[in-house]
């Protein structure tokens, strides 16, 4: 009996050190949550807004990295939207007259654009020669929860730069907005 009682011993143990290695193996192996980067989009169409377009106003909240220019005078536009086709374009937010995206500032802007559902792309464009760095930038709507996209990074000079988090999106989205759709809060 005790030879069967070894042997059974044996076999537990072994099937406990199989269980914890696979576990182990496991869950070093599970898919660890990214952080999304911003990309490039050369594809951007602008239309003209449709006349049908409801009016919804949207707060836009841009964070300028301490680590960016003491401040740029670069043309910056905004395109921002979701999943369903619903798009919110904003040909200029800059400002140079007043201060606008200083070093370590935050700059707040009501827009009114398209009514939109869950926004899931932002693209921002700059043109110019200073350079910009923008930390953040935070959009809330009257139908959706605020979100927030993470950018920590220059932005590069004429093209159309950002995220699109769309579960359906498309890289050749088309934007539409009114030019004079933007006042600075």
């Amino acid at each position: 009996m005790s030879s069967c009682n070894t042997k059974m011993a044996k076999a537990l143990w072994m099937w406990w050190c199989l269980f914890l290695f696979s576990s182990a193996f496991l869950l070093s192996s599970e898919a660890k949550p990214t952080i999304p980067q911003p990309q490039e989009l050369r594809s951007f169409k602008i239309q003209k807004p449709k006349d049908s377009a409801r009016g919804c106003s949207y707060t836009v909240s841009i964070k300028t990295s301490c680590s960016s220019r003491s401040r740029t005078r670069d043309m910056v536009s905004l395109a921002f939207g979701d999943a369903y086709g619903n798009e919110v374009y904003v040909p200029r937010l800059d400002d140079p007259s007043t201060g606008t995206f200083e070093r370590c500032s935050t700059d707040t802007f009501k827009i009114t654009g398209p009514c939109s559902y869950e926004t899931c792309y932002l693209y921002l464009l700059r043109s110019g020669s200073d350079g910009w760095k923008p930390e953040s930038v935070k959009i809330n709507g009257p139908y959706s929860k605020g979100i927030t996209f993470y950018y920590k990074s220059f932005l590069p000079n004429g093209v159309w730069y950002g995220f699109n988090l769309c579960n359906k999106g498309s890289s050749t989205m088309e934007l539409v907005g009114d030019p004079n759709s933007i006042s600075q809060m």
